[in-house]
């Protein structure tokens, strides 16, 4: 039986995807891998690596998933730097669920090295 490719859309498997990032393995390289794996931990269910990625300036206290949501796609539309050579970085991206899709621009920054989301912007 085939091992299934990771959630965020690439052919590996999750493991050795986003996987390695949710389990603390490594950290994402840039600002597209960190919006990927996120998205895969919304797919899982894996709150806490989501808040560990947040911002310490913008993270909740605490987040609540809607274990009802089934994420079916995640579509990146455009990235702006947020490569090892920046500070800070952006990425467009649709992520589909069952019954709608959220069309989103998130800003990432590096704290200490690693790549945290900061905030985002709803696209129509």
């Amino acid at each position: 039986m085939p091992t299934p490719s990771c959630p965020c859309g690439r052919s590996e498997p999750y493991e050795s995807c986003c996987g390695r990032f949710h389990a603390g393995a490594a950290a994402a390289p840039s600002a597209e891998a960190l919006m990927r794996s996120r998205y895969s931990a919304f797919v899982k269910g894996d709150a806490g690596y989501l808040l560990r990625t947040w911002h310490p300036r913008t993270r909740p206290a605490r987040l609540d998933l809607d274990p009802g949501t089934r994420w079916t796609g995640l579509e990146i539309l455009e990235t702006a730097d947020g490569s090892a050579f920046h500070a800070t970085g952006s990425v467009t991206f649709r992520a589909s669920y069952r019954g709608g899709s959220l069309h989103e621009r998130s800003r990432f920054e590096r704290v200490d090295g690693a790549w945290v989301y900061v905030d985002g912007e709803f696209l129509a």
